[in-house]
């Protein structure tokens, strides 16, 4: 490009915002023109249902309808049920968990010990990760799918996992 074509380029590109900037600022900026037209607000009135309206709706939808004192009743008796369940059952039966666990490659001890955490077969992901250093079997971790549960010990569960 030649010299003269550049300027006379800047020069119509100078000239053009001028013209712009002129009409910006020059302009009164209170008189709007989008609110000369007065806007007509309507105003609609939705009727509420009655009281058995609404429990004919929510019966007709499926759902249960009753007062706050039956509800809470209900609970009530719910809890008192729950809390002689659980005292029963406490002594009696220990919960067992197994799981299934997915080993794959560039895992460490840690992320193993953190995905039995979440299963809830270990209690605590760093003892674990300990347990697996103290054996000397960190870096033979084999990458594959295993199935663990709470009867296991953690050697058994070491053992699952990781290589000798």
């Amino acid at each position: 490009m030649r010299f003269n074509v550049v300027s006379s380029f800047a020069a119509g590109i100078l000239l053009a915002s001028s013209i712009c900037g002129a009409v910006y600022f020059t302009e009164d900026p209170v008189v709007s023109k989008a609110a000369a037209k007065p806007t007509k607000t309507e105003q609609k009135t939705v009727a509420q249902p009655t009281e058995t309206e609404m429990k004919d709706q929510l019966l007709a939808a499926g759902y249960v309808v009753q007062p706050k004192a039956e509800y809470d009743k209900t609970l009530e008796a719910a809890k008192k049920a729950a809390s002689t369940a659980s005292t029963a059952t406490n002594g009696s039966q220990k919960i067992a968990y197994r799981s299934v666990i997915s080993v794959t490659q560039g895992m460490t001890s840690i992320d193993v010990g953190k995905m039995l955490v979440k299963a809830k077969i270990v209690p605590d992901a760093f003892k674990f990760s300990k347990d697996v250093e103290r054996k000397g079997v960190e870096k033979n971790l084999r990458p594959g799918t295993f199935v663990v549960d709470t009867q296991m010990t953690y050697d058994q569960i070491i053992a699952t996992i990781f290589k000798k």
